[in-house]
Order: structure tokens, then C-alpha cells, then sequence
């Protein structure tokens, strides 16, 4: 009977999950990744060795490229010839490689992205660094595996004499990862990695002293250094590139740009081609004729001017919008130990000197071997030398070779290995110059293994070996650095060269934003007729005020519930009477939102500031809401949702709080509500919010205000120029959702209320209105009411004028000190118009 084979279920996504990983590690180890130790990946590694099996030194006549593909595909790599004859093409390009490996005869490609020319016409040999990855691998100094089908043995690694992983860089997409790390100069990895041997506790800001920047074999400039730190901190970062331009004048008079580098990995043709695209289409001014003059001499690219172009202006064009400046993104991600691990550079440092500690190790015990082998011959010669006429009789008299062998052994106490050698000596050697030059051996080799011993016996003799090897290595390789490095204006911290002083901040109607020096206001007594501060088109008017400092953040907020973030200093600075900018200049607001409310936060990078303070939303008509800090922590360009808007309503007031406040939102009838912040609970940041306070038909919200104890003083201000202060304790405290109580008697002379402030006797206001007159005031002036009374005059207005808005200015403020607080208040457009 026919047995019938086993059937074994399996489950599909197990299998599936399997093979998957399997083929991932397989991408990820045999194909992929470079390996730490001596920088390449399987293919790399395999055109090496089959050139160097072939005795493709750099001193040997050059072989067809077909011969050596054909050589490493047959022994060691069977996969397409493509791979292989494009893997040693890149070899030996030199706009690829900071150090080629490969030295080709023939059509190799060019920086054009020309291909080259087919395998059976271009030569290759090695070059001669090529060999100092090779060096000593006949020495047993690393580990071999049998090849595809076990008929030879490969290296799983190259003993690797230079820091070939940082020298030429290595690039690679595996399956789930990727690497791309950057090439360097040699000279300078030489002196860091002997920094390093001398110190294995070197920071690695102190080996970026000895290694300042990747060096790219088309040299150029890198822009920038915080790309740079965080590559060798982190082993992530992003580097950019620009090409070296110089600006010329032609014999006729003319200026023309002069790029003689590129950046990295950038198709020179392909750069010409849409640079031209983007004259053509005007995105590029001022350029007359653009011609590529680059011979065997160099790289030359002319961008001829035209008459009156500012060079620097089209030469800040060419790098902001053509491949002139382009970035190089490093990962360092390489096989340590067959695993995937992303490395800084003292971790990619420390596996290379360790490797190559090993190397020497297994070098000198193979050393040791071959010098004992050979000493144990010296001293069977030298008894043979002692007895010569005996030896020479026995041997006349032996019947064949194995008795002589047998003879000799048993008369002098010989091994089988030194009788065998005596035996195998030639008779010249006998003579008494021969003799002399055996006892020299001897001693030479005694001598070589005492030290050879030392070496296995002490670290130090060890890593002096490994130190003079690069410094040879130095010496015979290293040259000039050809990529320069520029730190662009945003290495430098800007809040450290701008003082962190008070500034007010002013924002009008029509969206245009300034900063002027808190101390060009000048304090004036109550009721004064105020300075010019803004000046405004008649349509417009200054519609927030407030005090911030220059390096706190600004959260501004819409009426239609988004928020962006800015730095007080981003903003520009103007006088008091200028205008300002517009805001849509500075962010990315939508054309028909408005601004409402902005806040100040000393930092967004504080996790304990941010997740115990609170941002407290109040709308229109009335709706409240309370949402953590942290969820407005992540600055984007183009704002975040902050709140989410009904139809018919829209964001009016927004503060900051540290979750223990008491609220109080008032009206534009003059009605107020009073209650606490923990009547409100914390929601997500596109949540709508909940009722705050009932309003009247018709009425709408003007203000809210959120104060840390109930003796802080209430300041209310009406749009004809009245104002009073009360005691935050004479509004009861009631739940949210109710309809408050009288704040201001609000009448004709009054007008409706149009903001609320939370004041102290050592406070300063600051209030302005439609026409631009400002005043600033001690509170101290102004006289605590109660708080149903109409209150007095703050400010002379004419008929036509209204108040728009008010700010608190801190006493600090007049030292120049961080804000304690500010709160932002905005007037109605409804309610002034």
C-alpha cells in the first residue's frame, strides 16, 4: 500500500507572519544593511574579495569588468550580473565615494547620470586602499562561512584597516528600515578614533572637535550645523548641502554666478534642466543664459545675469527653489552583531576600534603560530648543525627515508616535524654562512614570539598598534577636507542675541501686528486726553492690546475656534504711531477668520507647566470650555483646531489657568457671572464646550476674566470711556449656566460694556481706542464702586469716538521683567459700530 504523506494544518497568518519575518531578516542582514565593522554590505564585500582572489591589486594590469562579475557571481553572489557590475561601478566613482575602492578603466558613468559603458568593455582593479580592507584576511583575523553551495569559503567580515563606515558612508533600504549615513574625511576620522583610544569616556561633543562634519566627495558647503549635532548625537539628522557659487564679472562688463560644486548625490544635469524650467515659468528672475562649461578640468556651471540683478538675491533663489542647495537626511542604521541598531558616531567609533582590536588579537595568535612552528624548525637545524657529521653518517647509513626519519628522531630527541625538515634540507645549507644565518633566524623569531606574547599579554601594546596603523594609514591616505561648513543664522539661538524684554504687542481691526518698547509709553494722570499711539486708516482701529515678553510664545486664537502659535519676536517691531504688518504675513489664518483672542506662554517645552495649566474658552453666546495646555504644545504652520464653533457663534475670550481659578464671564448689558473653575470639566480640544451663562435676547458676551482669589479687584470699562473698580468678592459665587448679576449700570452717557480686567492698586492699564489715542493709567487712580454703580471717567472721547480695547500692564513691566500675567480684551465690532 501506498503510505499517504503527512498532512500538517497550519494557520495561514502564523505561516504568513513567518515567512514574512524571514524574508525581512534576510533583506535586512544579507542584502541591505552594511555591516559596522568594515562598512559594506554582503555584494560590496564579495566584489572585494572575488578582485582580490583574482590578484586585481592596484599594482596588477587591470581585468575586463565582465571577467570580475563573472568571478563573483560564479563563487560567491549568485544573483543578477546588474547588481554586482553596478555595485563595483559605484566603486569607483569618485562623485560617489569619498575614497573609491575600485579603480576603473573605461566608461564608468558620470555625475550627468550617464550610464556606463556595458561590463565586456570597461577594466577594474583595486585600488590600493581598497587593499588595507583586505589586509591580513589570509591571517585567520576573521571568521569565514561556506559560500552558496558549500564548494568555497567567503569572509563573514573584512579585517578592514580603515574606518571604512564613516570614510565612505553607506546607503540602503531594507524591509521595515533604512540607512543612509554620510561619508567623512579621513584625516579627521583618524584623529578622532585616536582621540577616542586615548580617551574611551570622550563626549562626543569633544570627537566633533576632532570630527567636525561629514565631508561629501563633491565637496560643496554644509548650511547649518544642528543637522549635523543631532546626526552624531542621536544618529538621526538632517544635513544641507548648498554648491559653491562665486559671483564674476565678465570682460563686457557682466555678472554672472559660478557654481564649481554641487551637493551630494545631485544630477547635475537634471539640476540645469529644471533651473531652466523654472526661468522659463518666471519663478526665477533675473538669470539671462544659463550654460553648463564643465570639462575634464571640473565642474563649471555659469548663470549669466541680467543687467541690474542683485547676485545674491538670484543666488538665494537658486538655492531656494533648484537642486543647489538640497539636504542629506543621515540614519545611521548598520548590523551589529547581525542586528539593526541606529548608532551616533562615538557608537560607530567604538565597534571599529573594537573590531579592530580583535583583528589584531587573532592576527598576533596566528603570528604566534606560525613564529612557534617555525622556531620549533629552527632548533631541530640547529641540533642537526651541532652533530653534522653524526646526522650526515646515519643518514649514509639509513635504508630508505623513514628509517633515517625514525633514526633521528629517536638519537637526538627530535619531533617527527624537525627530523622531516633535517631531512629536507638542502646541502648549501650546510655551509658556515648558512649555518650563521639559521642561528640569526633563530633569534629573530625567539625575539618576535617574546613580543608577539606581549601583545596577547597586555591591551595597551594592543591598542598602540592599532594607533600607529592609522596614523600610516593617515599618512599614505589622508588629504584636505572639501566640504566647508557654514553655521546658517538658525544655529544660532536667536532668543540669546534678542533681550528678553516687555514689549506691547498691538493688533488692529484689519489684522496688521506690531511690537513697540513698553517704555516708549509714557504714564499720564486719570483723565488725561492720552498720546498718539497707532496710526490707522479711517476704517480701521486698534482692536487688541497687550504686554508680552519677546521670547514668550503667543497662542493666537480665531473666532472661528483655530489657533496658531508665534514668538513674541517673530513679530516686527515698529513705533507707536506705525502701522504695523499684516498679520496674514506671519501665519496661516483663512481670509475670513478673525483674530480674538492671543495668550502668552512663557514656555511650550515645560511637561509640568503644560499639563497642569489649563486653557479656558468662552464664546459669544456664552459657552465655556476648559482643555489642558498640553493639547496646544505642538506648534504646527498652519493651526490646530482649538475649539469647536456652532453655527451663529464664535470664539471671543481664551486664559490660561492653573486649574483652581474662579471665572467670572460679563455682557454687553452689563451682567456678570461669577463661579468656579472646577464647575467646568477638562474636555478634548475639538470639544464644544458647555453653558457658561444665560444671556438676555439679544445680549452677547464682552469679556471674561480668570482671577486666583476673590480679593482681586474687577475693573469694568464701557465704550464712552467709564470704568470702576469692585471687589471680586461682591459677586456671589453661583453654578454655571445662570444669568449673573448687574456689574454696570449701563446708560446713554455709558454706553455698553465693551471689556472687564482683573486689577490690583499696583497695576497700570493701558486703554485705546477706534482713533488710535492711547492712555496709560495707575489703577491705584481709579476708585473702588459697588459694583452696580456707573463708575467715572477714564478717558476723554469725542462723539464720534469709542473705546476698542484695554490691557493690564504689571508692574514688573516697568523693569523690563517676564509679564506675571495679561489678559487679552476684545471689543465687539457689533457693539462699537
Amino acid at each position: 500500500m501506498n503510505e499517504q504523506p503527512n498532512v500538517i494544518p497550519i494557520n495561514i497568518e502564523d505561516e504568513m507572519r513567518t515567512a514574512y519575518i524571514d524574508y525581512s531578516m534576510s533583506v535586512i542582514v544579507s542584502r541591505a544593511l552594511p555591516d559596522v565593522r568594515d562598512g559594506l554590505k554582503p555584494v560590496h564585500r564579495r566584489v572585494l574579495y572575488g578582485m582580490a582572489e583574482l590578484g586585481l591589486y592596484h599594482n596588477k594590469p587591470y581585468k575586463k569588468s565582465a571577467r570580475i562579475v563573472g568571478e563573483v557571481l560564479g563563487k560567491y553572489h549568485p544573483h543578477g550580473d546588474a547588481s554586482v557590475y553596478d555595485t563595483m561601478v559605484r566603486m569607483a566613482q569618485e562623485w560617489s565615494l569619498r575614497y573609491p575602492l575600485v579603480d576603473g578603466q573605461g566608461n564608468f558613468g558620470s555625475i550627468d547620470g550617464d550610464s556606463p559603458a556595458a561590463m565586456r568593455y570597461t577594466e577594474a582593479r583595486l585600488k590600493r586602499i581598497a587593499e588595507e580592507l583586505l589586509a591580513d584576511i589570509n591571517k585567520d583575523t576573521v571568521d569565514f562561512q561556506p559560500n552558496f553551495d558549500d564548494s568555497l569559503q567567503e569572509p563573514t567580515v573584512l579585517p578592514a584597516k580603515i574606518p571604512n563606515l564613516l570614510m565612505n558612508g553607506a546607503s540602503g533600504i531594507a524591509v521595515g528600515m533604512a540607512t543612509n549615513m554620510a561619508p567623512h574625511n579621513l584625516t579627521e576620522l583618524v584623529h578622532g578614533i585616536l582621540a577616542y583610544i586615548d580617551n574611551p569616556d570622550i563626549t562626543i561633543e569633544e570627537l566633533m572637535q576632532h570630527i567636525p562634519a561629514p565631508d561629501f566627495p563633491t565637496g560643496g558647503i554644509i548650511y547649518g550645523y544642528k543637522g549635523v549635532k543631532s546626526a552624531y548625537k542621536t544618529g538621526k539628522g538632517r544635513v544641507v548641502i548648498r554648491g559653491r557659487a562665486e559671483v564674476e564679472e565678465t570682460k563686457n562688463g557682466k555678472q554672472q554666478i559660478v557654481v564649481t560644486e554641487i551637493p551630494y548625490m545631485v544630477n547635475k544635469a537634471s539640476m540645469i534642466e529644471k533651473t531652466a524650467e523654472l526661468i522659463n515659468e518666471k519663478v526665477i528672475e533675473g538669470i539671462s543664459d544659463l550654460r553648463d562649461e564643465s570639462d575634464r578640468q571640473g565642474l563649471r556651471i555659469v548663470y549669466e545675469l541680467k543687467q541690474g540683478a542683485i547676485p545674491q538675491v538670484v543666488l538665494n533663489n537658486l538655492y531656494k527653489h533648484t537642486q543647489l542647495q538640497s539636504s542629506f537626511s543621515i540614519n545611521n542604521v548598520a548590523l551589529v552583531k547581525g542586528r539593526p541598531v541606529v548608532l551616533n558616531l562615538k557608537d560607530l567609533i567604538y565597534h571599529f576600534v573594537e573590531h579592530r582590536h580583535e583583528v589584531v588579537v587573532r592576527r598576533a595568535r596566528y603570528d604566534l603560530n606560525e613564529a612557534e612552528k617555525r622556531i620549533h624548525i629552527l632548533k631541530g637545524y640547529l641540533v642537526a648543525l651541532d652533530h653534522l657529521d653524526e646526522v650526515i653518517q646515519l643518514i649514509r647509513a639509513a635504508m630508505d627515508p623513514d628509517t633515517a626519519k625514525q633514526q633521528l628522531i629517536e638519537r637526538f630527541a627530535l619531533s617527527e616535524i624537525q627530523a622531516k625538515a633535517i631531512l629536507d634540507m638542502r646541502l648549501q645549507r650546510l655551509t658556515g654562512l648558512e649555518r650563521n644565518k639559521i642561528i640569526e633566524e633563530h633569534d629573530r623569531v625567539a625575539a618576535q614570539i617574546k613580543e608577539l606574547k606581549e601583545i596577547l599579554d597586555n591591551k595597551s601594546k594592543r591598542m598602540d598598534i592599532i594607533k600607529e596603523e592609522l596614523r600610516e594609514i593617515q599618512q599614505k591616505y589622508g588629504d584636505e577636507r572639501r566640504t566647508d561648513i557654514v553655521h546658517a543664522a538658525g544655529d544660532i539661538s536667536i532668543e540669546d542675541m534678542i533681550p528678553d524684554e516687555a514689549m506691547v504687542i498691538t493688533v488692529s481691526h484689519q489684522g496688521y501686528i506690531k511690537r513697540t518698547p513698553l517704555a516708549e509709553y509714557r504714564t499720564q494722570s486719570r483723565g488725561g486726553v492720552g498720546a498718539k499711539g497707532v496710526s490707522t486708516k479711517d476704517d480701521d482701529f486698534t482692536e487688541h492690546l497687550f504686554i508680552a515678553s519677546n521670547h514668550n510664545y503667543l497662542l493666537i486664537f480665531t473666532e472661528f475656534g483655530k489657533v496658531y502659535w508665534l514668538k513674541v519676536y517673530q513679530i516686527p517691531e515698529g513705533s507707536k504711531t506705525s502701522k504695523g504688518r499684516a498679520i496674514q504675513n506671519l501665519i496661516q489664518i483663512e481670509p475670513d477668520d478673525k483674530i480674538r483672542t492671543i495668550l502668552n506662554v512663557p514656555s511650550l517645552d515645560d511637561e509640568d507647566y503644560i499639563n497642569n495649566h489649563y486653557v479656558i474658552m468662552c464664546t459669544e453666546q456664552g459657552t465655556i470650555k476648559k482643555t489642558s495646555l498640553e493639547a496646544y504644545s505642538r506648534p504646527r504652520q498652519t493651526g490646530i483646531n482649538a475649539i469647536n464653533i456652532v453655527d451663529g457663534d464664535r470664539l471671543l475670550d481664551v486664559e490660561i489657568t492653573d486649574g483652581d481659578a474662579h471665572i467670572i464671564i460679563a455682557t454687553r448689558e452689563g451682567q456678570a457671572i461669577h463661579f468656579h473653575e472646577s464647575d467646568v470639566r477638562p474636555m478634548g480640544r475639538t470639544a464644544t464646550g458647555v453653558r457658561g451663562i444665560s444671556l438676555a435676547e439679544g445680549d452677547v458676551v464682552v469679556g471674561m476674566v480668570c482671577v486666583s482669589n476673590e480679593e482681586e479687584d474687577l475693573l469694568v470699562v464701557s465704550e464712552k470711556g467709564y470704568g470702576k473698580r469692585s471687589k471680586v468678592s461682591d459677586y456671589r459665587i453661583t453654578r454655571r449656566g445662570g444669568k449673573g448679576v448687574r456689574t454696570m449700570n449701563i446708560t446713554g452717557k455709558t454706553g455698553k460694556l465693551v471689556g472687564i480686567k482683573a486689577v490690583s492698586d499696583e497695576d497700570e492699564i493701558m486703554i485705546i481706542n477706534k482713533s488710535g489715542i492711547t492712555i496709560r493709567m495707575r489703577v491705584s487712580d481709579i476708585r473702588v464702586m459697588g459694583r452696580a454703580t456707573q463708575g467715572v471717567r477714564l478717558i476723554k472721547l469725542t462723539k464720534k469716538d469709542d473705546i476698542s480695547s484695554i490691557a493690564k500692564v504689571d508692574k514688573d513691566n516697568e523693569e523690563g521683567d517676564t509679564p506675571k500675567s495679561f489678559s487679552q480684551e476684545n471689543t465687539l465690532q457689533d457693539s462699537v459700530e
